[in-house]
């Protein structure tokens, strides 16, 4: 059974809350972050950029990626290069496609070439890792993000998808194929076995990685003294009923 120690996997931590994103920078098995505008919102960010600059006073030395939010690509250039300034340790993530299903290629291999640290997000089939792959520069370091959780979502088995998505990427010393949007712990395991570089995942899973490697039995035991304790807690009675 597989155990935390055992997992060869870089952890990264999904969120934009700043106490549970400093709280996971000081747990040494966390190498790094990912962040969206999604997250920012659920957060309660305001400002994007005071927020980033802000977190980066703390994060210095562990990965952490930030997304553009424009949908032209001039626009997504400019806001690149911008966020690649605010620090060595961060990625720009650049959506495999503005929102009109145009492939964000040419940016990609522009900012790549560059020398830009990528972490190219929302991707989700094969075609599109290959078109990505045929994009970046085999000199600069690259994250591809497949959104293997989505995957799933559809019905679809992620696993055989990452591990070809791995075969692509073979050829790109720098590149790092990531597992994202987890849904449970399990997922770890999965992307750990597949060979996947790293999983990012929110500070709520996680939290669960004591669990890893836990005796089912005793993990039974468990389930069955929690539902005994909130019965108790609750003040639960079954009335007796009268029989005739």
């Amino acid at each position: 059974m597989k155990t935390v120690s055992g997992l060869k996997i870089k952890l990264f931590a999904d969120g934009a809350d700043k106490k549970g994103m400093l709280e996971m920078y000081q747990n040494p098995m966390i190498q790094g972050f990912t962040t969206n505008p999604t997250l920012m919102r659920k957060a309660g960010i305001t400002d994007y950029q005071d927020f980033a600059l802000d977190i980066l006073k703390t994060i210095k030395d562990k990965s952490i990626s930030f997304e553009v939010f424009a949908d032209e690509f001039d626009e997504m250039e400019e806001q690149a290069r911008q966020i690649a300034s605010w620090g060595e340790n961060v990625m720009v993530k650049i959506p495999v496609t503005n929102t009109q299903g145009e492939f964000a290629g040419k940016l990609i291999k522009k900012l790549s070439s560059d020398g830009i640290a990528l972490n190219i997000t929302a991707i989700l089939t094969l075609d599109q890792v290959q078109a990505i792959a045929d994009c970046l520069s085999p000199k600069t370091p690259a994250i591809i993000s497949v959104f293997a959780g989505r995957i799933a979502d559809t019905g679809i088995d992620p696993v055989p998808v990452m591990q070809e998505a791995l075969s692509i990427l073979k050829e790109l010393p720098k590149a790092e194929l990531l597992w994202a949007s987890p849904r449970e712990l399990l997922n770890v395991v999965q992307a750990d076995q597949v060979g996947c570089h790293i999983i990012t995942a929110t500070h709520d899973l996680l939290n669960k990685l004591h669990l890893l490697g836990k005796d089912l039995t005793d993990y039974s035991l468990d389930t069955v003294k929690m539902f005994y304790r909130d019965a108790q807690a609750a003040g639960f009675q079954i009335a007796a009923v009268e029989t005739a």
